[in-house]
């Protein structure tokens, strides 16, 4: 897991779209801390630094120890809001944490010895069905990401859930089926599927095509008429 973030906040005085508007326009992006049987805690950041973060990569599966005039709320970022036009953060909401909590959250799933697999080495495919695995973890103990080992692999073969180690304090969030993680497939039945993928949107453009056609023919005649 990463090491814990450390974010220094302050708290909201005003709530309201034109208090945040006004500390958007001086660099700072309203927040909220919310969870752990406690009231929620209004918040502003500096801008800069919560992009900084953001841009880690890892902001939203690591615990961020918020500094709030010298208090630290022990947290894990939730949501964040970015503006439609910019990209820019807006809002963000920090989930309180106590140190024994359980939490949900998207782990990135990586592959690894790729070059160990015969079935690569043949020229199949790596078709990966889910970049991301939802754990349940211990708060402490959340993973930067998971490793899959593809080492022996043939042209068939498939990952799933069940095939995958999890580190000890995490879980799988899907208890009800065996499901696919990625599958290694030969390069003809790759674009086997894609060919058929496209051919299913032409079936469907289809009809619309026609109705053009049809729509066009019509007010042809009554130019002529």
């Amino acid at each position: 897991m990463s090491d814990a973030l450390t974010l220094p906040a302050e708290a909201r005085e005003r709530a309201g779209k034109g208090a945040s508007r006004e500390l958007r326009r001086n660099g700072r992006v309203p927040a909220v801390i919310y969870g752990g049987k406690e009231e929620p805690t209004p918040i502003h950041v500096e801008a800069k630094e919560l992009v900084r973060q953001l841009g880690t990569g890892h902001f939203m599966n690591s615990i961020v120890m918020i500094d709030i005039g010298g208090k630290s709320v022990r947290t894990l970022p939730k949501d964040v809001s970015l503006h439609p036009v910019t990209d820019r953060p807006v809002h963000v909401d920090f989930l309180r944490l106590s140190k024994d909590a359980k939490i949900q959250v998207a782990v990135p799933v990586v592959f690894v010895n790729e070059e160990a697999s015969p079935g690569l080495k043949k020229g199949g495919v790596l078709n990966v069905v889910r970049h991301e695995l939802e754990l349940v973890c211990e708060s402490d103990k959340i993973p930067d990401e998971i490793s899959l080992d593809v080492t022996g692999l043939e042209v068939g073969d498939s990952i799933h859930i069940s095939n995958v180690t999890l580190p000890a304090g995490a879980e799988s969030a899907i208890t009800d089926r065996d499901f696919t993680i990625a599958t290694l497939v030969a390069p003809s039945a790759l674009k086997r599927a894609e060919g058929e993928a496209a051919e299913a949107g032409e079936a469907a453009e289809a009809p619309a095509a026609e109705a053009e056609t049809a729509e066009e023919a019509g007010e042809e005649e009554a130019t002529e008429e």
